[in-house]
């Protein structure tokens, strides 16, 4: 009999870490291997954050702080969201925690009972389903169509909606797609969720200044002010100000979800690194003008890789409208045999033959729960882009 618990059972590891692992597995044994499955901004953290970073080293703030965050920090977010999104918290209302992936998984084991449904619109960033087993709940995928750019609808989200329905998991612009929901889009599932008061939003807004060709975001609590009290606004530094190492997530809501919240985390990590913490106030507080000279670098590299995927036949890839991913679709591939002799069944197969013959790590569909399609993160220089892509051609042009 195994020692380890049943609930870890239900999950699995997550498959994006897995290919960057293997990827780099590669290289160190001397591979030429171009990894497109990390989702991180090849950008280096700006200079007045990392300014922050050193001077808080050098003024002692490397001791606890509260279990939470810092007040410094809190206000900053509170003003963060007045700013952009409209929204008033005041700091009793947020949370910090060591990254946007903390943040989630406290909210959902603070408020998860056996038998809880969580709706999750697929494809979905791989890790919602899995922490919501984790957590005790039962996770309800709902499948977007690539004709709908991978988005569900206010019919789909109305028909998943059953009494034991908790949370609708919501992520704008998305991973794995970087499918942005308009207002109107999402004005039409709040007005679903309006008459169902037993459904919670848990919003992951962490690409929100991922946004590309003049789509604006917005967040559910902004698009429908009646769903204020019952929603969890998600965010984080680590997409756009080049943050992922520093590992800082936050996240505004009802304060009785926060004090929660706040209780699952002081019986597991604590605080998050206080250093990281007053590098996030200067992010947020600080001057935002690279935000949109990076977002070029973006449309850029998104518009080689989409034109250069749809050059390739029995491929898909729609433009998406943020993030820094592609999902194309690779229907047209299925049942082929590949030049090393590989039978493309399905896309977990389509991507590992893909890295072993050419040398492209990307991730498979089906570890977003749809497929058959795989995401190439373009969040890497415009040369390696343009090698990947035409390796990936050259690839799917040997199919037969």
């Amino acid at each position: 009999m195994s020692f380890l618990s049943k609930s870890l059972a239900r999950v699995k590891p997550s498959p994006t870490i897995a290919v960057t692992t293997k990827a780099q597995e590669l290289k160190a044994a001397g591979q030429d291997v171009i990894g497109l499955g990390a989702g991180e901004p090849d950008f280096d953290t700006p200079d007045n954050i990392k300014a922050a970073g050193k001077r808080a080293i050098d003024e002692g703030k490397t001791k606890y702080t509260a279990v939470d965050g810092i007040v410094e920090l809190k206000q900053a977010i509170c003003a963060k969201f007045k700013r952009d999104n409209g929204l008033d918290y005041e700091p009793q209302q947020v949370s910090v925690s060591s990254g946007g992936k903390q943040v989630l998984y406290n909210a959902l084991v603070a408020t998860c009972n056996p038998g809880d449904e969580v709706i999750i619109p697929a494809p979905y960033w791989v890790s919602y389903p899995d922490m919501v087993l984790l957590a005790g709940g039962t996770p309800v995928a709902v499948e977007g169509t690539l004709a709908n750019n991978f988005k569900i609808t206010a019919d789909q989200l109305e028909a998943a909606i059953t009494p034991k329905t908790k949370w609708l998991i919501f992520n704008s612009p998305s991973n794995p797609t970087g499918a942005g929901y308009s207002r109107v889009e999402l004005k039409a599932l709040t007005d679903v969720l309006l008459r169902h008061p037993h459904v919670w939003v848990m919003t992951d807004d962490m690409y929100e200044h991922l946004a590309f060709d003049g789509f604006e975001f917005c967040t559910p609590a902004e698009v429908e002010p009646k769903l204020y009290d019952r929603t969890l606004t998600i965010n984080g530094v680590s997409k756009a100000y080049a943050m992922t190492g520093w590992r800082i997530g936050y996240a505004a809501g009802p304060v009785e979800l926060i004090g929660a919240m706040r209780k699952v985390q002081s019986q597991s990590t604590s605080n998050p690194c206080s250093i990281s913490q007053y590098a996030a106030v200067e992010a947020l507080n600080g001057p935002q003008d690279y935000l949109a000279t990076n977002n070029e670098t973006f449309v850029r590299r998104r518009n080689l890789v989409v034109s250069m995927l749809n050059e390739i036949e029995g491929v898909t890839c729609p433009t998406p409208e943020g993030a820094f991913y592609v999902y194309p679709d690779i229907s047209g591939c299925i049942g082929k045999t590949s030049k090393a002799g590989a039978l493309i069944t399905n896309d977990e197969v389509f991507a590992t033959a893909l890295l072993e013959e050419t040398g492209v790590a990307v991730v498979f569909g089906a570890a977003f729960g749809l497929s058959p399609n795989f995401r190439v993160s373009y969040a890497t220089s415009d040369a390696a882009l343009l090698e990947a892509c035409t390796r990936i051609q050259t690839f799917c042009a040997a199919l037969r």
